[in-house]
């Protein structure tokens, strides 16, 4: 098998949410969540997405598994455009690709037991004929994310928030996938727990052979665990490459910001604070040309009407900028 095969495809891909008004509602706007966005993941590989807070990071993930419809473009997974996919072929293809939420407390169903959460997907998916197989199984998967079978018993209320998301990477893991979207799953957690979450994912991923999106707003977290990392801005990509490169060579001005606001532990390492100024724009008016423009330090009167396009900086290193085009 092919390591740099990518399992992986989105081309063109939008999420737009229509707003209605009016007593026989209509669409008056749309709030432009994802905005043509493509990238791929390729077997073996974790892919991070960063950005800030509404830049469209988890509509991105939850798109292409279809637990949200894309408004436009194609999903490619194993060459098969999932966004065409019948009921029945989309469950099996849920089967390759998992999803571990945010909040490890609302993502579980707190009426059913561990036992319960971890036999569901089992199944659901008819891959254990009886429930003294799931059970086993469920128990198995227990002890792969390093818990106890005592807690098999247990509701999720009764157990802490690092546990609780250790269950939710279970459950992913338990239909056996190929491909697992990772929603910003430690950052509801204390940075004690979060290192260990990480470290579980990191062995789960070389066990496994599993590729991964990992969606954080933490470049730290995302530079330990990531092989490359796309940074998002108002539901675009403004650069894309190997993780190294992003962290030590930035080419977007975006990049540059988020970065600098990383804390430093050596004082005398640390780079100067990049400040952007303003909000995120609203995503149902964002701004002509490049969507940075508004907080951009170096935007200049061409960004309003040129859309810059992702363009090769470099070995694999993607950048939307028009920015050595003027300088």
């Amino acid at each position: 098998m092919n390591a740099t095969t990518p399992l992986l495809e989105v081309n063109g891909l939008r999420k737009w949410f229509p707003i209605y008004r009016g007593l026989i509602p209509k669409v008056v706007a749309n709030v432009k969540a994802v905005n043509d966005v493509s990238f791929s993941v390729n077997k073996y590989e974790v892919l991070g997405i960063a950005g800030e807070s509404g830049s469209g990071k988890t509509t991105i993930g939850r798109t292409i598994l279809r637990l949200i419809e894309p408004s436009k473009g194609e999903v490619l997974f194993d060459g098969v455009d999932i966004t065409k996919l019948d009921a029945e072929k989309l469950r099996m293809f849920r089967r390759k690709a998992q999803i571990i939420f945010q909040d490890p407390f609302a993502s579980l169903n707190p009426k059913m037991t561990i036992e319960a959460i971890l036999a569901e997907p089992l199944r659901i998916h008819g891959l254990c004929e009886s429930a003294m197989q799931r059970r086993e199984r469920a128990a198995e998967f227990l002890g792969t994310v390093a818990m106890s079978t005592d807690y098999m018993n247990c509701y999720p209320h009764e157990l802490s928030g690092g546990q609780r998301q250790r269950i939710g990477i279970a459950r992913a893991l338990a239909v056996n996938p190929r491909f697992i979207v990772a929603d910003e799953p430690v950052s509801a957690l204390d940075v004690s727990i979060q290192a260990q979450i990480i470290n579980l994912l990191d062995n789960l991923k070389q066990r496994f052979g599993l590729s991964l999106l990992f969606i954080s707003h933490d470049i730290t977290v995302m530079e330990y665990l990531s092989d490359r990392i796309a940074i998002v801005y108002l539901g675009k990509i403004m650069e894309i490459g190997p993780t190294r490169e992003i962290c030590t060579n930035p080419k977007h001005p975006y990049t540059e910001a988020l970065l600098s606001a990383v804390p430093n532990p050596k004082p005398e390492a640390a780079t100067k604070r990049i400040v952007l100024k303003g909000d995120i724009p609203d995503s149902i008016d964002p701004p002509s040309g490049c969507v940075f423009r508004t907080r951009c330090p170096y935007a200049v009167d061409a960004c309003v009407n040129t859309e810059p396009e992702l363009r090769i900086d470099g070995t694999n290193h993607l950048t939307a900028c028009i920015r050595d085009d003027i300088l």
